[in-house]
């Protein structure tokens, strides 16, 4: 369980990165896969206008998080 969790966490970090980078220049690679936050996300939201680099970044550093906390907890 503990690997399928950081797993997630790898997903949430790597969406979170790819969509900052691509909101401020290009997008890198696996556009449709890593920008589904950015994408489609995003904009249903509305109370995310106008913050959508902070919750690209708040994205990553919660699958940061949640690495860390499934690699603390005892097997």
């Amino acid at each position: 369980m503990r690997k399928a969790i950081q797993i997630v966490g790898l997903v949430l970090a790597l969406q979170g990165v790819s969509g900052a980078i691509d909101h401020v220049a290009v997008q890198p690679f696996f556009g449709i896969f890593l920008n589904f936050f950015n994408r489609v996300i995003i904009p249903r939201i509305d109370a995310l206008t106008g913050y959508e680099l902070f919750a690209n970044l708040t994205l990553a550093v919660l699958g940061v998080v949640l690495i860390v906390a499934a690699g603390r907890t005892p097997a």
